[in-house]
């Protein structure tokens, strides 16, 4: 009860604070990269409930000559670098926050596909709301493996305190201005999660 409290309180005075920074980088977005001004993308949330997740559009829609979108790499412009290099297009989350469907610190929501691929051990990050911002996001954001990751996460899950998301929201403020652990090697993000075996799993 006190978390979510929290999250409503931080996230309704954010918006507040932001709001015409979120004015200006919509229509900045629809200038620069077109409709839609949001990206909205359905993810799995606490035990797994999928939901739409918001963020302003950093990429364009250019697609190769058969007709299919092309990679990630290709299609983030310099605008939406700047956006994701300074989370500004993670502001719309804020609004996911009031519904309810994140918490502004807990795992990040990963696409719905990963779900099937994940081990009991790596499906505990589902035991808690996702969030905006997370333990792995301070600890290396995309620059670390999927293992390491999942790993950060678990954790999180297992030593949750209210103290600890307090410390989390501060180390991310520096981390944003820093605009550290942006980009995974060789990717505008992260790599596509394969999913891995864990040992009981491999007999």
């Amino acid at each position: 009860m006190v978390k979510r409290m929290f999250d409503l309180l931080v996230s309704i005075l954010l918006l507040i604070a932001f709001s015409p920074i979120i004015l200006i980088i919509a229509v900045s977005v629809k200038m620069k990269l077109g409709s839609p001004i949001l990206f909205r993308q359905m993810r799995p949330g606490l035990n797994t409930k999928p939901f739409y997740l918001y963020k302003f559009r950093t990429m364009i829609n250019a697609t190769d000559i058969n007709g299919h979108l092309m990679s990630d790499q290709l299609r983030l412009t310099s605008f939406g670098d700047f956006l994701r290099r300074y989370s500004l297009d993670e502001l719309p989350q804020l609004f996911n926050v009031l519904k309810g469907d994140i918490s502004l610190v807990g795992p990040r929501p990963l696409l719905l596909e990963y779900l099937p691929l994940y081990t009991e051990e790596q499906s505990k990050r589902h035991l808690v709301k996702p969030g905006i911002t997370g333990w792995a996001q301070i600890n290396g954001r995309n620059t670390i493996s999927w293992e390491e990751k999942f790993y950060l996460d678990i954790w999180y899950v297992e030593n949750r305190t209210f103290i600890l998301d307090l410390k989390i929201l501060f180390l991310t403020i520096k981390k944003v201005f820093k605009s550290e652990g942006i980009k995974h090697e060789n990717h505008s993000t992260m790599p596509v999660f394969k999913g891995r075996l864990d040992e009981n799993e491999r007999m």
